[in-house]
């Protein structure tokens, strides 16, 4: 009997044993066929090739339909490292963080992952700070807001166990059932609140105080944080509008490469202008979106936003 194939593209069965790694309910053929965008039979092929390579890769049990696979142990972590450039990324990030806790939280990860990082590689630390004095960062105008390490700590846990937390929040006593959180300039907490019907509501996390896990467990029930979160620009949710914009010739091919939202689509016209529509909510963030960009984009629809936008202006100008 013949031999099965094996996948033979060593980079991807080395990224491979590393993202199946990463999960702890391990990973599914759906999974692998969409991260390297190749067919069941090819994911199927690299499963078997990954685990002719690593006999430690088992089958995981989970209340899914589908067939995970996974690692037993840590066998692979001495595979693993960093680059420069990876920890510079992230360094990056732990810069232009304006919360000073969560900022020094970045900072203690990075000492841990350059304390990882293998000895060989003498020169790293120059070439980390080379990537750095080299990708600067615009200063960005913005408020910083102070959010306590043990507040995440307990967001975190609440999502991890589905257990309720109870705090204060504009001036309130508030029993809520966390769902997810939405970083952006500002940090909010998804949650649900019973007191107020079964509605899922945006809150700001800084502005909680004296938060504190509970022992009441609660059903998080078919809630997809990524999918609610397409529901939106940026983080206000309400009706979702057929937004269209229309930018002009200068700003067209700005308007092509932007990133609006991830049901944008974008056409050329004739005369050289650009259209972008998409679906969203958050009429406000919209607005604010559109004035960004100046006199050079108009909202064509929905009449409801374009008037909305026509008042915004006026009251900017009359304040």
């Amino acid at each position: 009997m013949l031999d099965k194939p094996r996948y033979s593209r060593v980079s991807d069965i080395i990224d491979l044993a590393t993202y199946m790694a990463s999960k702890v309910q391990g990973i599914t053929i759906p999974d692998i066929m969409e991260r390297y965008a190749v067919s069941r039979r090819t994911a199927e092929r690299m499963r078997d090739s990954l685990m002719n390579i690593f006999p430690e890769v088992d089958e995981i049990e989970t209340n899914d339909t589908y067939k995970h696979w996974g690692f037993s142990n840590n066998v692979i972590s001495s595979l693993i490292s960093f680059s420069a450039k990876e920890i510079a990324n992230i360094e990056q990030m732990q810069r232009r963080t304006t919360n000073k806790e969560l900022k020094k939280e970045l900072s203690e990860t990075l000492t841990k992952i350059k304390a990882l990082t293998n000895k060989r590689q003498t020169n790293a630390e120059e070439n980390i700070e080379l990537f750095m004095q080299t990708e600067g960062y615009a200063v960005r105008q913005m408020p910083q807001y102070s959010i306590n390490i043990g507040t995440l700590d307990i967001i975190r846990k609440a999502l991890q166990l589905s257990k309720k937390v109870t705090g204060i929040y504009h001036d309130k006593k508030r029993e809520i059932e966390p769902l997810g959180m939405i970083y952006g300039a500002k940090i909010y907490l998804v949650a649900r609140e019973k007191s107020k019907g079964d509605g899922i509501y945006n809150y700001l996390l800084h502005k909680f105080s004296d938060l504190k896990l509970t022992e009441k467990s609660f059903d998080k029930g078919d809630f997809n944080l990524q999918e609610y979160s397409k529901q939106s620009f940026g983080v206000y949710h309400g009706e979702i509008l057929n937004v269209k914009l229309l930018f002009s010739k200068e700003l067209a091919q700005e308007a092509e490469n932007f990133n609006f939202h991830p049901t944008q689509k974008g056409k050329f016209n004739e005369d050289g202008t650009y259209t972008v529509t998409f679906k969203a909510s958050g009429n406000k963030e919209i607005i604010w979106h559109v004035f960004r960009w100046g006199a050079g984009c108009k909202i064509i629809a929905p009449k409801s936003l374009q008037n909305e936008y026509k008042q915004y202006l006026k009251d900017c100008l009359n304040n």
